[in-house]
């Protein structure tokens, strides 16, 4: 798991999802502008936890795999016990990916 710190998390989306190295970078201007308008680090602390969770989650890629496939079942399902279920797996995931963040 690499450091919060922008150039190596850039680092580790350019390796594990290269695809999506456009939106971290307008995502990283986008909290930049915003923590100098609103003269605060909360925009930049929260890029920092949103991406190390997606690297914490995109550098397993069963998990990865298992997220996408919840994901996938929850839009889908007309069924109330499915739907929970997924969305229970999804939010097992996502706490295990932001353990390991908070973790650093």
């Amino acid at each position: 798991m690499p450091a919060l710190d922008a150039e190596s998390l850039r680092a580790a989306v350019e390796t594990i999802a290269p695809t999506r190295r456009p939106e971290f970078d307008r995502h990283m201007a986008r909290a930049m502008h915003q923590a100098r308008d609103q003269q605060s680090l909360d925009p930049l602390r929260l890029f920092s936890l949103h991406w190390g969770m997606i690297v914490a989650i995109e550098r397993w890629p069963d998990r990865a795999s298992r997220l996408r496939e919840h994901e996938l079942i929850a839009s889908e399902t007309a069924d109330d016990d499915e739907m929970r279920a997924a969305l229970a797996e999804i939010h097992r995931i996502l706490d295990a990916a932001e353990a390991e963040v908070r973790a650093l």
